[in-house]
């Protein structure tokens, strides 16, 4: 192999690299972005199952005084 081959390899190889770099590097962004996504998530998510619990103790205390007011009548 001749000089101006491995020139060519080692420049082909040094390309690679860096496109190999440069995809890391936004996958890592990306990664970055979804756990931030994932972490939004997983809190709307508890918030909603509170205001489900909530909601479902108040139908639950409305249904009891109900029927307290239906035996009562």
């Amino acid at each position: 192999m001749d000089r101006a081959e491995l020139l060519a390899q080692l420049q082909s190889l040094t390309a690679r690299v860096e496109a190999l770099a440069e995809r890391t590097r936004r996958l890592g962004e990306e990664n970055r972005s979804l756990r931030q996504q994932q972490e939004q998530l997983i809190g709307e998510r508890s918030a909603l199952l509170a205001k489900n619990e909530q909601a479902r103790t108040r139908v639950e205390a409305m249904i009891a005084r109900l029927k307290s007011l239906e035996q009562h009548t």
